[in-house]
C-alpha cells in the first residue's frame, strides 16, 4: 500500500513540474519589448510586429504618471515610476496602429506618440 502511494505521489509531482516547465516554456518564446517613457518621448517610438504573434509590452515611467493607449488594438494602461507594467497583446490585423500618453505630462504632451506596424 505504502509503494503504491508513494508511486501515486511521484507521478503526480511529476506532472506538476512537467506542466510548470511547460507553461515556463512558453512564456519564455514569447518576446518582450521594452519601452521607455519620459516627457514627451516614447522609446521606442516605432514597433514593428508580425499580426497573430504574441508579445510583451515592457513599459517603464522614467520622470512620472503616463497614459500608454492604442485604441485600436483595445490597449490601455497606466506607467508609474519606478514600476514596470506589463502587457500582452497579440495583433489580429495588420496596419499601423498609433500608441500615444492620454494622461497630460505637460507642454508638448501632444507630441508623446509612437506607431506599432503590424505585417502579415
Amino acid at each position: 500500500m505504502k509503494g503504491r502511494l508513494l508511486i501515486a505521489s511521484l507521478l503526480a509531482l511529476l506532472l506538476e513540474t512537467t506542466a510548470s516547465y511547460a507553461e515556463t516554456a512558453s512564456a519564455a518564446d514569447v518576446p518582450v519589448i521594452s519601452i521607455k517613457a519620459s516627457r514627451f518621448l516614447y522609446q521606442p517610438n516605432k514597433i514593428v510586429l508580425k499580426k497573430g504573434q504574441t508579445v510583451v509590452l515592457e513599459i517603464e515611467s522614467l520622470d512620472r504618471l503616463h497614459g500608454f493607449a492604442i485604441p485600436e488594438l483595445g490597449v490601455r494602461a497606466e506607467a508609474t515610476p519606478g514600476q514596470k507594467i506589463r502587457l500582452s497583446i497579440t495583433p489580429t490585423k495588420t496596419g499601423s496602429f498609433m500608441f500615444y500618453c492620454d494622461i497630460f505630462c505637460g507642454s508638448g504632451h501632444e507630441e508623446m506618440a509612437g506607431a506599432i506596424i503590424v505585417e502579415s
